[in-house]
């Protein structure tokens, strides 16, 4: 039986977390690599999970096998290979470049709230996903996709808003991602049961 969650982040034995800071509420699973990255409340990332120098916000949905910030090789040496940047893997004498990976944590993921990544979705370096947007099953995101846009395909390309434009305003304003955890228990019939524009209108956005 799994464990509940709590406001101490629930982390698979098997995965592995280098300087990351998770909120409550979160869900780490089976053989997920992490580093240098935040992960707000209520987030969650599925099995085999690889993030590196990423901000996710809170009620994120990452589902299983998904690379955020696969990050970028040096297209402009005269090669391609990590011995350029990595050299104290070599050679005794050499050392890392760390310009180099400076240049790579430049190019950090900003992930916003409410988000869902589907399966095996890969986020490149540098991208910002709004607010309650959804990224399709496979997709390799490339660019920065607006609040509330479903996109999907290689690469990624909006299919459809999720909501009108109104709709999704609301919700930015309502921001009930920010609601404590009480509110948000009793809110729950309604976030079952409601639509968006109703739930919208009983909650004052």
């Amino acid at each position: 039986m799994m464990p509940k969650l709590s406001e101490t982040p629930l982390i698979h034995p098997t995965a592995q977390l280098h300087e990351t800071e998770l909120g409550t509420y979160t869900e780490i699973a089976e053989h997920c690599r992490i580093s240098e990255s935040r992960i707000d409340d209520y987030s969650y990332v599925m099995e085999y999970g690889m993030i590196w120098c990423a901000d996710i916000g809170k009620f994120a949905n990452i589902a299983a096998s998904v690379r955020i910030n696969a990050t970028n090789h040096p297209t402009w040496r005269p090669t391609l290979h990590h011995f350029t940047y990595r050299s104290g893997d070599y050679w005794p004498d050499a050392d890392n470049d760390d310009d180099f990976f400076g240049w790579r944590r430049d190019h950090r993921i900003v992930i916003g709230h409410d988000v869902w990544i589907g399966h095996g979705a890969t986020i490149l370096p540098g991208v910002t996903i709004g607010n309650g947007a959804a990224i399709g099953a496979g997709a390799v995101v490339s660019k920065d996709v607006e609040p509330y846009m479903i996109v999907g395909g290689v690469a990624a390309k909006p299919i459809r808003e999720r909501f009108s434009r109104k709709i999704a305003g609301r919700f930015e304003t309502l921001a009930w991602w920010d609601w404590d955890h009480m509110t948000l228990r009793q809110a729950l019939p309604d976030f079952r049961s409601l639509s968006a524009e109703a739930f919208l209108d009983k909650y004052g956005a």
